[in-house]
C-alpha cells in the first residue's frame, strides 16, 4: 500500500488527490495540511484518519484540536507544521497542492527527506526551479508532475528518454475571454472571469487561466522539469482541450497525450507512476468529436504571456517578481480592488522595479517576493 502525505488537501488538487484515494483503496494518507478549511479537514481526518495534519494559523490548530478530541491525530500549524507534514516518515510520496511560493521550503524539505513529489504546485519551480531540480537530483527523488499539460509531456515521453526533444507544444484552452480584445476587456467582472469553458479549478488559477498567465508560468515550469530551452516550447490554443500538450521529436513524431478534461487522471498517474489503473468517468469519443483547432496565442491582449516568457528568458528573480506581482494583483481582482486590465499592469510595472539576482538562494527568493508586495501596496 502506498502512503502519501498532502499539501492543500482541502482545494481543488487535493480533493480530488482524495477522490483518486477513495476510487482505489490501496492507498494511505498518512498526513494532510490545509489553509484554513477546518471544517473539510476535519472531515477529511475522520474519514482517511491520517496520524498528522497541519492547518496555517494556531487558532484554527486549536479549534481543530477540540473537534478531533475523540481522534488519534496529530494536529499543528504554520510553516513549521508544513514542514513536518512534507517530511513525515511514513510518506514514500508528497502532493504539493498549495497555492503560491508557500510551497516551496516544504518541497526542499521533503527532497531532503527523500520523498517523491507530486508537483501541482507550479510556483515552487517558477521561482526557485534552479535550486528544486538540481535538488531532486542529488537526492535521487522523482519529481512527477500533476498539472494535466506537464502530465501529458510527461507521459508522451516515456520510452523516449533517450531520444532529443525538438519542440514541446504546451496547448491553452484560451480560457473564458479567447477571440476578445482589450477593448473588450475593460469592464470584466470576478464573475465573468471565473467561467472557464473547460476545466474546474480554484478561484486564482482560473483568473489565471483567463489572463494566460497561468500558461506562461506553465511554460517556465516546463523548462525546468524536462530541461529544454524556453524556445523550445510553443504554446498552442485548443480550446476543445483534448490534446492536454505534445512531444515533437527531432525526426519530426509529434507524440501527444489526449483525454477528456479530468484532472484525476494526472493526478492517478503521478500517485501510481509508472503504473496505469481503471479510473471511472467519462471517456474520450473521438466520433463525437466534430473538430479540433489550434491557434496561436494573442500575445498583445492578453500581455501576461509575454511577460511570463520574458521573466523566463532572463531567469533569476525575475521570476518571482513576476509571480509575486501576478499572484498580489489576482487576490486585488478577486478583492474588486483593481479592474481586470490592471492585472498585467501591476505584473509589468513589479518586473521592471525588480533589482535583478541572477542566481538567488531562497532567502532572496522571499526577499523578492516580499518586495514585490510592498512595492504594489505603495501604488496600488
Amino acid at each position: 500500500m502506498r502512503k502519501i502525505a498532502i499539501l492543500g488537501s482541502t482545494g481543488s488538487i487535493g480533493t480530488q488527490t482524495l477522490d483518486v484515494v477513495r476510487e482505489h483503496g490501496d492507498i494511505e494518507v498518512v498526513a494532510l495540511s490545509c489553509g484554513s478549511n477546518i471544517r473539510l479537514v476535519e472531515e477529511q481526518v475522520r474519514e482517511f484518519k491520517p496520524k498528522l495534519v497541519s492547518v496555517w494559523d494556531e487558532k484554527d490548530a486549536i479549534s481543530l484540536r477540540t473537534a478531533l478530541s475523540d481522534v488519534d491525530v496529530k494536529v499543528c500549524s504554520g510553516m513549521d507544521g508544513l514542514i513536518e507534514v512534507s517530511v513525515f516518515e511514513e510518506a514514500e510520496i508528497l502532493v504539493t497542492a498549495i497555492v503560491g511560493m508557500l510551497g516551496i521550503r516544504p518541497t526542499i524539505e521533503a527532497i531532503k527527506a527523500h520523498k517523491d513529489i507530486a508537483l501541482a504546485n507550479k510556483e515552487t519551480l517558477v521561482t526557485a526551479g534552479h535550486i528544486i531540480m538540481p535538488l531532486a537530483k542529488e537526492y535521487g527523488v522523482k519529481i512527477l508532475p500533476v498539472d494535466s499539460e506537464h502530465s501529458a509531456i510527461f507521459q508522451s515521453l516515456q520510452g523516449n528518454e533517450n531520444n532529443k526533444i525538438s519542440k514541446i507544444l504546451l496547448t491553452a484552452s484560451g480560457g473564458p475571454f479567447r477571440g476578445k480584445k482589450l477593448d473588450e476587456l475593460k469592464n470584466i467582472q470576478v464573475e465573468d472571469a471565473l467561467k472557464h469553458p473547460n476545466w474546474t479549478m480554484g478561484r486564482k488559477i482560473t483568473i489565471d487561466s483567463s489572463t494566460l498567465v497561468n500558461k506562461g508560468l506553465e511554460v517556465i515550469e516546463a523548462k525546468w522539469l524536462f530541461d529544454v530551452d524556453l524556445d523550445q516550447i510553443c504554446v498552442v490554443v485548443h480550446p476543445q482541450s483534448v490534446i492536454h500538450s505534445a512531444v515533437e521529436y527531432e525526426d519530426g513524431a509529434v507524440i501527444a497525450q489526449l483525454g477528456t478534461p479530468d484532472m484525476r487522471l494526472p493526478i492517478q498517474y503521478a500517485l501510481y507512476y509508472p503504473d496505469r489503473k481503471t479510473l471511472s468517468g467519462e471517456r474520450l469519443n473521438l466520433f463525437e468529436l466534430s473538430s479540433m483547432t489550434f491557434e496561436k496565442p494573442d500575445t498583445q491582449t492578453f500581455a501576461g504571456l509575454k511577460l511570463a516568457m520574458e521573466a523566463g528568458r532572463k531567469g533569476g528573480n525575475l521570476t518571482t517578481a513576476f509571480n509575486a506581482a501576478n499572484e498580489k494583483a489576482v487576490a486585488m481582482f478577486l478583492d474588486r480592488k483593481i479592474a481586470y486590465l490592471q492585472i498585467t499592469e501591476i505584473i509589468e510595472a513589479a518586473m521592471g522595479n525588480c533589482s535583478f539576482i541572477e542566481n538567488p538562494d531562497v532567502e532572496e527568493i522571499l526577499k523578492t517576493e516580499q518586495e514585490v508586495y510592498e512595492f504594489i501596496n505603495s501604488r496600488w
